[in-house]
């Protein structure tokens, strides 16, 4: 199965579990998160949420082949699906982040609430590099994180960067050993799920109050370029590119 979901402690863990792809997420994937999602803010006995990647990295993003058969082109679309579940979710969520964060393996996590990230991990946004645009409000999110400039740097060209620069723009909370990233996240999670489940809904209601309805307008705003972008000369040049294993060339573009 390439989402494993458990259930211990009051909180439910979200695994990607395609350890031979870099856990890279596929439509099907996409429908089992938003799901799960769906379910754990229905069952009481839920009062956290945890999403980790097995076998060394978080998630090399979207699967490319998967996701180039089944465009992303209906607003109710797995991934917008998933996307809208955990950016509106009332209960914390946390991330366990180890090995490759890629584009979306990256954006999600600035709709969780606590991220916690081992040594091993880096960090890469290369939706222009993909001829594309930013995606789960991340235009939005992450220059109100880090401030534009380090958001535009990231966004703009692209390039990976580690897991202590991920610490100083804010969107990581702490840096651990790669063997014992899960079992402190989990037991940060266990410790929101002790907690009054009603204060922990409303503080995080209030912290994001402002926010909603921007994310909700942002990646609608996004979603509008992403869509056109993805049939577009560049975006074509570059996923041709990268199953050729060669350097785009975008030099023929306007």
């Amino acid at each position: 199965m390439d989402i494993l979901i458990e259930r211990a402690g009051g909180v439910l863990t979200i695994a990607l579990n395609r350890p031979d792809k870099k856990n890279a997420i596929t439509a099907a994937m996409y429908q089992e998160m938003a799901d799960a999602f769906f379910e754990a803010e229905k069952d009481a006995a839920v009062r956290a949420v945890l999403i980790r990647g097995n076998g060394g990295s978080f998630s090399a993003g979207n699967d490319l082949e998967d996701f180039l058969k089944a465009p992303a082109s209906s607003p109710d679309a797995p991934v917008f699906q998933f996307l809208r579940r955990i950016s509106s979710a009332q209960k914390p969520v946390v991330a366990a982040v180890a090995g490759a964060a890629v584009g979306v393996g990256t954006t999600m996590l600035l709709h969780c609430d606590l991220v916690y990230a081992a040594s091993t991990a880096k960090f890469s946004l290369p939706f222009v590099q993909l001829g594309l645009c930013p995606e789960a409000a991340s235009s939005l999110l992450l220059p109100r994180v880090s401030g534009y400039q380090r958001a535009a740097e990231k966004l703009l060209l692209g390039e990976a960067f580690d897991v202590n620069e991920a610490l100083s723009m804010g969107f990581v909370n702490r840096v651990l050993d790669a063997d014992k990233v899960d079992a402190f996240a989990f037991e940060q999670a266990r410790k929101l799920a002790a907690l009054p489940a009603s204060s922990l809904r409303v503080t995080k209601a209030l912290m994001k109050h402002a926010d909603v309805r921007d994310i909700a307008a942002r990646m609608e705003e996004e979603a509008g370029y992403f869509s056109p972008m993805l049939n577009a000369p560049e975006a074509r040049e570059a996923f041709q590119a990268f199953f050729e294993k060669r350097k785009p060339d975008f030099s023929r573009f306007d």
